[in-house]
C-alpha cells in the first residue's frame, strides 16, 4: 500500500509543477497594486527563436512571441 500523505498537493490534485507555479505567479500578478500590476505583466512575456533543421543545417530562424494569453 503506497503512501500519499509525501505527495505534493499539486500532484494530488493531477497538476504538474510548471501548470501550479504558473497558476500561482497569476495570482500573485492580479493581487499586485497599480504601478506594480503593469511591471509584472511586462515580464511576463516570453520570447524565444525556433529553427527547423534539414539535411543537418538550421533554417531561417521563426521569432515567437508569446505574452501567456490564450
Amino acid at each position: 500500500m503506497a503512501s500519499y500523505a509525501a505527495v505534493p498537493f499539486w500532484r494530488a490534485a493531477g497538476m504538474t509543477y510548471i501548470t501550479y507555479s504558473n497558476l500561482c505567479a497569476n495570482l500573485v500578478r492580479q493581487c499586485l497594486k497599480e504601478p506594480y500590476r503593469s511591471e509584472a505583466l511586462t515580464r511576463e512575456k516570453v520570447h524565444f527563436s525556433a529553427s527547423k533543421w534539414v539535411d543537418g543545417k538550421p533554417q531561417k530562424p521563426i521569432i515567437r512571441s508569446d505574452t501567456g494569453e490564450e
